[in-house]
């Protein structure tokens, strides 16, 4: 009697690495918003060339993570891969400021016309008070070390909350990827920091006024004037800088 022939024994199944398994969206979502805070943080800088793996020990997420977030920071233009050196943040250019502050220009504008038929009077004299209080620290010529940082998280708040206000989800997440390059602009250009904060607090308080006059013409007009200002600040820093 022939004997039975054995069946071959299953390959052993590799087990599946906590990097591979399939992630949380908030797990996504929490690398990503741990890039952004490092890109604002100075912890990456624009052209600085990063591995995976230095992103995984800075941002403290699995390596998964990682990985699914680069294609969406690439498709924002925030991360380019280079062959054989591995990512490299956004090189701060010309073409960039110019598309960065475009795109800027042309939702805030929206946003505007939005936000002057729909703010409170209430929230428009808090965000008086607090531009005039930075205002006056700006002025002092006292030494203060948190200057830039609460000047710049008062002017990105009012920026952020009109187009917000719009209720528009999409146009919401663009502005902010867009207002990320904008961000790194600014960090790219260090030398804007001493010249911005005076021009930018009145150019924002003149602003308000015409919000609180209800003067949508002249609103939209203040603000597209003042997004100027600010992409003119940035490229005369570079240009006087050789950048």
């Amino acid at each position: 009697m022939t004997a039975a022939r054995r069946k071959p024994a299953p390959s052993p199944v590799a087990p599946v690495a906590a990097d591979d398994a399939a992630l949380s969206p908030s797990l996504r979502a929490l690398a990503y918003e741990r890039f952004r805070k490092a890109i604002l943080g100075g912890q990456l800088r624009a052209g600085q060339f990063v591995s995976q793996r230095e992103l995984v020990q800075l941002l403290d997420v699995p390596l998964g993570a990682v990985r699914e977030m680069i294609p969406r920071l690439e498709a924002a233009r925030l991360l380019l891969t280079v062959p054989k050196r591995g990512l490299q943040i956004a090189h701060i250019d010309l073409k960039l400021i110019r598309n960065a502050f475009q795109v800027r220009a042309m939702i805030e504008r929206e946003a505007v016309q939005h936000y002057v038929r729909s703010v409170s009077d209430a929230e428009l004299e808090e965000e008086e008070r607090k531009h005039r209080a930075v205002l006056e620290r700006a002025l002092s010529g006292q030494p203060d070390a948190r200057l830039d940082q609460d000047a710049l998280a008062v002017d990105w708040h009012l920026h952020d909350r009109m187009v917000d206000a719009m209720g528009n989800e999409i146009l919401s997440e663009i502005y902010r990827v867009n207002s990320l390059h904008v961000r790194m602009i600014r960090l790219d250009a260090q030398q804007v920091r001493p010249q911005r904060v005076v021009p930018a607090m009145e150019e924002h308080l003149r602003f308000i006024a015409l919000l609180k006059a209800r003067d949508e013409a002249g609103a939209v007009k203040a603000m597209q004037e003042h997004v100027e200002q600010s992409r003119q600040r940035v490229l005369n820093a570079m240009l006087q800088h050789g950048g």
